[in-house]
């Protein structure tokens, strides 16, 4: 989810100085679609907002009716973009737009096509800040902890009973594959306990969000049962990619800048106390001087990270590689600034002095060297953008195009 950080930051100062906002959350995409589901946008009213939902086409009717879509609580919408005659379109949504008296979107069976020929729908939340707050205050302890957990929202309900924009908070982080099941905290919620069964069973697919259909056997006081029909979103919030980039040089900061765009947390660290500083790296979450023996922090910074080893020194690079190809399994990606040969020298240096060389052997498959993918261009811009590119393919779990993109780069052969 891009733009969360600005989204956080916004509800918090809408809080704070008593300003009423909406939040509209994508719940739920059908064929073609710009944004996934879970993309947030949040609306103040008093005219900033923050935050795509669609490609910039939806965005400017959410605008205008956030507010009113929101009047009675809140609500699902429906937006369909397929073909449609534009010009014909635009005269019938405006005259929906500014006549109040046309309750025409306030159920989820109302659509509104805008004919932008991509053929899909998407399915969008509205809720006041109020309700929504503390969803966002989730997010932002997911984002402080770095740990994830599963959220369900309900998207629709057959029963007038069950509030829709209703979340279950399902576990507290990321399951591990021995359970079964999940554990729900107690909470109070007006959802029968038949649904919460269901859902405590549900384990979100590697897509980390799917829309799950119910259909659960409610008891009622007179003994018999009722069917009720839920649908939800089943989202596993992720903690932002933390990105540790080992060396300060002037090459780094195009690399910091492209990963703060992605919303990255983005630490920088060198055994030079002049060159990792907060005057040089200001976009960075942190920048940290860190002596190459420092070991423990070294591994405390790369826990669950992406490490980029790019500081153009064979001792730091040899210390800090030391220590990552040993603990391999202790991050999420490891690549190495430099041409295949000077790698290999480190490895071969570092395997020298290693009691049981066959301990690196996991590290040195898992190193990507040269780091980044080969796309073309020259100079540390391009540079910055093959490195991201490679880290999010392998965070993501996305497997190049093409061969040649994994192809050391012509500088570095």
């Amino acid at each position: 989810m891009n733009q969360v950080a600005d989204i956080l930051q916004l509800a918090f100062d809408a809080r704070q100085q008593h300003v009423d906002a909406v939040l509209a959350t994508v719940v739920r995409t059908e064929g073609s679609a710009y944004r996934k589901p879970g993309a947030m946008m949040l609306i103040c009213e008093d005219g900033r907002s923050v935050g795509m939902i669609s490609g910039g086409c939806l965005e400017p009717h959410i605008i205008k009716r956030a507010f009113w879509l929101t009047r009675h609580g809140a609500s699902v919408q429906v937006y369909q973009t397929g073909d449609e005659q534009e010009e014909d379109l635009e005269d019938e949504l405006e005259e929906k737009l500014d006549n109040d008296a046309i309750d025409f979107a306030v159920d989820l069976e109302d659509e509104l096509n805008f004919g932008l020929g991509c053929n899909g729908k998407v399915h969008v939340l509205f809720e006041r800040l109020s309700s929504a707050m503390p969803y966002l205050d989730l997010i932002q302890k997911v984002r402080q902890s770095g740990e994830s957990t599963t959220v369900a929202t309900l998207i629709r309900s057959n029963s007038s009973e069950v509030t829709v924009g209703t979340r279950v908070h399902l576990n507290a982080s990321f399951l591990d594959d021995n359970k079964n099941s999940q554990e729900i905290p107690e909470q109070t919620t007006n959802l029968p306990k038949p649904v919460i069964d269901e859902l405590s069973a549900y384990k979100v697919s590697k897509r980390h969000a799917d829309y799950l259909v119910l259909k659960s056997l409610v008891a009622n006081d007179n003994s018999s049962k009722n069917a009720i029909q839920t649908e939800w979103l089943v989202q596993r919030v992720q903690p932002q990619i933390r990105l540790l980039v080992c060396g300060a040089g002037n090459d780094v900061m195009p690399l910091v800048t492209m990963a703060k765009l992605q919303d990255w947390h983005v630490t920088v660290i060198d055994s030079r106390p002049q060159y990792a500083t907060r005057q040089r790296f200001p976009q960075a979450d942190a920048a940290l001087y860190v002596a190459l023996d420092d070991s423990e922090t070294l591994l405390k910074l790369s826990q669950n990270a992406a490490v980029a080893l790019m500081s153009h020194s064979l001792s730091q690079d040899r210390a800090r590689l030391a220590v990552l190809l040993k603990n391999a399994n202790h991050c999420n990606y490891i690549g190495q600034l430099g041409p295949r040969y000077r790698t290999e020298r480190l490895i071969k240096e570092i395997s020298a002095t290693c009691a049981d060389p066959t301990a690196l052997a996991d590290g040195i498959n898992q190193l990507h060297y040269p780091i980044g993918y080969k796309l073309g261009g020259d100079g540390p811009e391009a540079l910055a953008l093959s490195i991201i590119a490679q880290i999010s393919a392998v965070v993501y779990e996305k497997v190049a195009v093409t061969k040649e993109l994994a192809q050391p780069k012509a500088s570095y052969e």
